[in-house]
């Protein structure tokens, strides 16, 4: 197979049950371009969690150290973050644990930016001046589905005006994205006055969150999934399609990587290791829509 997806060479890469992968691969080939979804987390999977010895923000932190922040709210937010990450990350609790936990994270934190008057009109500049940055070969990766009409569904956990606005910004918000996370509700004025339900948190990202969407409904034919995600929690996206008879989870391991290596190799078919590209998922995706 590395013949035809030459990037599964790439040093980053670890898979625990190579056969299985092929035969994955080829069933996805074969079953064609018109069964094919691609479901997708975004924050540190389509974008990037490093550049240069320094950690790229995710959705949420780009507006929590935006300008529109007062610095009491920065700091406050800055708390939640330190007390509640390690918790989301820590390989020794269960999800059962883990779950009211971050319940708790995200609606403090809500309520917390609907506390600093946030305006809509803000938030395409807040993108710009962030350093938000989509991973290297972001453009083929649109690009390939867009041209190929294969739906891309991109569920998150982050702020999804803020996500969107990246997207756009990237100039690669096609017709075929789709995206569901925790979008801000704004008043007549132009104001935060609250996010919208239903809370989309880290290990919640399933069928009890996209009740009444019906998106994988509409597109019950498209039975071979392309999962693509950076924690526990994002494996469970694919929940809400009706059939699937195809998936290849792909999984991007980008912190405490010694540590976290075997619940990934467990969990995720190809674990891609401090990778900030998409050129593996771009190599797969080349040899299943290739002609």
């Amino acid at each position: 197979l590395c013949r035809q997806v030459p990037e599964l060479e790439k040093a980053t890469v670890r898979i625990r049950q190579p056969e299985r992968v092929r035969g994955i691969i080829r069933s996805l080939r074969e079953q064609g371009v018109a069964r094919l979804q691609v479901i997708s987390d975004f924050d540190m999977t389509l974008s990037r969690f490093g550049c240069n010895g320094r950690r790229c923000p995710t959705s949420h932190n780009i507006l929590d150290t935006s300008r529109v922040i007062s610095e009491d709210g920065k700091k406050k937010l800055k708390d939640l973050l330190h007390y509640y990450y390690p918790i989301e990350i820590d390989p020794n609790r269960t999800l059962e644990e883990k779950r009211p936990l971050m319940v708790e994270w995200w609606t403090k934190a809500h309520e917390l930016l609907v506390q600093q008057k946030i305006h809509k009109g803000d938030i395409a500049q807040i993108v710009r001046e962030s350093e938000a940055m989509l991973r290297d070969g972001f453009n083929e990766f649109f690009d390939q589905l867009h041209k190929n009409n294969v739906p891309l569904f991109i569920f998150s956990a982050g702020v999804g005006d803020i996500l969107e606005e990246i997207i756009r910004q990237a100039n690669v918000f096609y017709s075929n994205v789709n995206v569901v996370s925790n979008y801000m509700d704004f008043n007549d004025d132009g104001v935060l006055t609250h996010f919208k339900g239903p809370l989309i948190h880290t290990y919640n990202k399933n069928n009890t969150v996209l009740q009444g969407t019906g998106y994988f409904q509409q597109l019950s034919t498209r039975t071979s999934i392309i999962l693509l995600g950076d924690s526990m929690g994002d494996l469970t996206m694919a929940d809400g399609v009706p059939s699937v008879e195809n998936i290849l989870k792909i999984g991007f391991l980008n912190d405490k990587v010694e540590e976290r290596r075997g619940k990934y190799l467990d969990s995720y078919d190809i674990v891609l290791e401090s990778d900030e590209t998409l050129d593996v998922v771009n190599g797969i995706l080349r040899y299943i829509l290739a002609e």
